[in-house]
This record gives C-alpha cells, structure tokens and sequence, in this order.
C-alpha cells in the first residue's frame, strides 16, 4: 500500500494495491505541470484509490483530442492526480506525490519527440516517440 499527499498535506490519496503502470513523460504540458523536464506517474485502478480531501480541478485537452482532468490541491497548488477521458478506469498520480525514495522506477518512457536531449534511460525502459493511449 502506499501513500501520496500534496505538499501541504490537505489532500491524500491512498492507494490499496500496487501501481499498475510507472512511466516517464516527456510531453508539454507535463513539462509545464511539473516545471522540469518530464514527470514520473503511477497508474492504478481507479477503485483501489481513496482520496481524501478538496482538489480543483484543471481540465486540459490532450494531444489526442481527450480531455485530461487534472486534480490539485486548493491550498498549496500541487497536482497529485489525474484522470484522462481516454483511460476512465485509470488514475494517475504523481511519483513526487508519494515521496517514496524506494518506489519503482519507470518501466516505460512516453512523448520522447519532446525529451530533452541530456534526460536518458537505462536499456530497461521502454521508449516511445508519442503516448500509448
């Protein structure tokens, strides 16, 4: 089971069972949510997280065409999770969120056309030049 939280710690997620999915994005609008050169984010069963706590939510259109619903805390501004029209059955929450040194490292790597050209991978991790959804 693990844990994440804003940096506040007004709004909390639990999550029940392992994550389903850890990767990297290297896409635009994750550069600009994270304010660096990629995100990390844990996908899990929607039914197996509890989330505890007020968010605003930020609805972006994504480059499929879907819309992306971001939730962030009020108070201190972090984004924690999200949810995507494309994958309604997927929550995704931020790996910065959990703060768990020993969490699992990303197993695939997304939106690379976008990558910063200094960010690299080991072998293990998947690469693909756009989203998988």
């Amino acid at each position: 089971m693990a844990n994440a939280q804003c940096a506040c710690g007004a709004l909390r997620l639990t999550m029940r069972e392992p994550a389903k999915l850890v990767a990297a994005c290297h896409c635009l609008a994750c550069q600009r949510r994270t304010g660096t050169a990629f995100s990390v984010n844990a996908f899990y069963a929607s039914e197996a997280v509890e989330i505890a706590g007020a968010t605003t939510e930020f609805t972006r259109i994504s480059d499929s065409g879907r819309n992306v619903h971001m939730h962030f805390c009020p108070a201190c501004g972090s984004t924690v999770y999200w949810k995507a029209d494309a994958a309604p059955a997927i929550i995704g929450v931020a790996v910065g969120a959990i703060a768990d040194p020993a969490f699992p490292a990303p197993t695939l790597s997304v939106f690379e056309k976008s990558k910063h050209h200094w960010v690299s991978f080991g072998e293990e991790v998947e690469c693909f030049q756009t989203s998988l959804i």
